[in-house]
């Protein structure tokens, strides 16, 4: 690899970690390409991007991103995303399927975390799940109001 392919992968990573609400460090060793590339193609349904990249082009990309505190050593592959919890959520599912894919830390909102909050992120509700919720609250009363109505209706049939 030339110098001036490590600086484009360099500056690439730097602007993807810029813009990305999480990233997570994972150690693979032991999968086989298929495994890697049925992570890759769930990951590619969430608009989450998965790289094994050398940690030193890694570290130089996300200390260019300002993300500092976590040090990379042996074999990773990032995985990384504009949302935080689709990508924990992502990462927490593969790794439950293959005892070889470990969660070794991460950045999640700029600060480091390590795999407990990894896990933590993945236990959470996602946003279509919250949207869910939320047209539920708001359709309670609406709800409430026409069973009202049916049941004041009803009466005065009866009547």
């Amino acid at each position: 690899m030339t110098k001036t392919q490590k600086a484009e992968i360099i500056e690439v990573l730097s602007n993807e970690f810029k813009s990305a609400k999480s990233v997570i460090f994972c150690d693979y060793k032991g999968l086989t390409v298929s495994n890697l590339e049925t992570l890759r193609n769930q990951a590619r349904v969430k608009d989450i991007k998965v790289q094994v990249v050398k940690n030193t082009l890694a570290t130089i990309a996300l200390k260019n991103a300002d993300l500092t505190g976590v040090e990379l050593k042996d074999t990773n592959i990032l995985v990384w995303g504009e949302d935080s919890i689709a990508t924990a959520k992502v990462v927490s599912e593969y790794s439950e399927k293959n005892d070889k894919f470990v969660v070794k830390s991460a950045y999640i909102d700029g600060e480091a975390a390590n795999a407990a909050k990894v896990e933590a992120y993945a236990k959470l509700p996602g946003r279509e799940e919250l949207l869910g919720m939320l047209a539920s609250v708001w359709m309670g009363p609406i709800r409430n109001f026409t069973i009202g109505l049916d049941a004041l209706r009803r009466k005065k049939e009866e009547a």
